[in-house]
């Protein structure tokens, strides 16, 4: 085959070398390939191309028909296809920059700053210049690239330069080799590897469908009094009669149900701050993993810092519990990324009298507004303070209704969470067979017997 043409202009590609550790190389590697493999430069298999960021002081260049891909996306989805982005440029935008519309199956690395997350178009889209993509010829199996550099995680950081803002540039980019078999047998490893990627997948769905039944709920009963209104307006009921029969049929001076309370959102819960803990470094054996933004955004431990163990149990992070965000970029999560240790600029949010679910969503009731006080901030990073959660109430109905609704929302909350850690053993078990797999440690036989899988 031909090398493919490079469309990234620069420097050409540098003649050193610098092994990875599975199947992937800065220039030819001195490894010997598995019997019916090859070590190959990736320029020979796909097309390199290059991201740009449309000029952010035209406003008439963003919002569009075309995703773009930025760091967050990349962040939020590592070793997903992705089909929507943050954020959307259009043909304007691709007109008047340097960025290009690529097709799908085009796979996608973040080269600077946060180096090594990859994802995969699911359509034609455009990304930053944050980016490294490469187009797949014939000879290279989109999803075979994407499980390569997912294997090489500890080696894309190697492969950068700079301690600030980590950076692979493009001479080494251009001189990646990649050891891989013939096409027939990528096809069967990618589609061995990808059926664990499917099932996280159809989790992650099942938990976006049952979140929104969730937050309707939860909605209609707490914030708009839909119930009680439906009730008022003489409406017939929409919900089992045990349950209809709970709720008042009339609301008071204040706009509430009446007998329901008002309650200060930090006081239906205690908001643990985090700590500094540059202060508990970790010595050589047991360490905790820090969680910070970066960690609770990506809902993962993946290059963490590390703490001491010895740190004060009540700092200690456990999975179930609910973080929230306060500085930077404000969102809460319902941990599910195994033990860690809470950083500052987050809360670890402890129910008080009630149930996980109701804290969580009053939490997520006011984030938007949240949001609003934090960017309001210009002169500082964003932020929110403990008087803005004192500002915020929540609405308390009575114990009859909180019950009724703990039966029906507790279990599609309860199932949420047991989804989530269940995808994450799913992607331990993956992340165990990669680089095996992907090393030609581990043949294809071999590797479809131990997962039943037919040959």
């Amino acid at each position: 085959m031909a090398r493919a043409i490079t469309l990234t202009g620069g420097r050409v590609a540098t003649d050193a070398v610098i092994p990875g550790d599975v199947c992937l190389s800065v220039g030819m590697p001195k490894m010997t390939a598995p019997d019916g493999w090859s070590w190959r430069p990736l320029s020979e298999l796909a097309r390199l191309e290059s991201g740009h960021t449309p000029s952010r002081k035209h406003s008439e260049y963003w919002g569009g028909a075309v995703p773009w891909i930025g760091i967050r996306d990349a962040t939020g989805n590592h070793g997903r296809v992705i089909y929507e982005t943050n954020e959307n440029t259009n043909e304007l935008g691709i007109a008047n920059s340097s960025a290009r519309l690529l097709p799908t199956n085009t796979v996608c690395l973040s080269r600077t700053a946060s180096v090594g997350y990859v994802v995969v178009m699911g359509r034609p889209m455009a990304t930053s210049q944050d980016f490294v993509n490469w187009v797949c010829g014939t000879d290279l199996n989109h999803h075979f690239l994407k499980y390569a550099l997912l294997a090489e995680t500890r080696a894309l950081q190697m492969f950068a330069v700079g301690s600030v803002h980590p950076t692979i540039y493009f001479p080494e980019v251009k001189a990646f080799h990649i050891c891989l078999p013939r096409r027939d047998e990528q096809d069967k490893i990618s589609s061995v590897l990808y059926a664990f990627d499917e099932k996280i997948e159809l989790n992650r769905r099942m938990n976006e469908t049952l979140d929104t039944t969730a937050r309707a709920i939860f909605k209609d009963w707490f914030v708009d009094f839909g119930p009680t209104r439906a009730k008022m307006e003489g409406r017939a009921p929409y919900m089992a009669s045990e349950n209809w029969t709970l709720f008042p049929d009339r609301l008071d001076h204040e706009g509430r149900p009446e007998g329901w309370t008002i309650r200060p959102l930090d006081k239906i819960a205690e908001f643990l701050n985090g700590m500094a803990l540059q202060k508990y470094p970790a010595g050589d054996g047991a360490f905790l993993p820090v969680i910070k933004i970066a960690q609770l955004r990506t809902g993962d431990c993946r290059s963490a810092d590390r703490a001491s163990i010895d740190i004060p149990p009540s700092y200690i992070v456990d999975d179930g519990d609910i973080l929230f965000s306060w500085s930077g970029s404000l969102l809460h999560r319902v941990w599910t990324g195994g033990r860690g240790a809470l950083n500052q600029h987050l809360f670890k949010v402890t129910p008080v009298e009630f149930e996980k679910w109701f804290v969580f969503y009053w939490i997520g009731h006011y984030m938007e507004q949240f949001r609003a006080i934090a960017a309001s901030k210009a002169t500082t990073m964003g932020h929110i303070q403990r008087h803005h959660l004192a500002e915020a109430n929540t609405i308390i109905p009575s114990d009859a209704v909180l019950k009724a609704a703990n039966t029906i929302i507790g279990p599609i909350f309860e199932k949420m969470v047991a989804s989530q850690l269940e995808s994450r053993t799913l992607t331990a078990a993956r992340d165990v067979l990669l680089p095996e797999i992907m090393s030609g440690k581990i043949r294809m036989r071999d590797a479809e017997t131990a997962l039943g899988v037919a040959p």
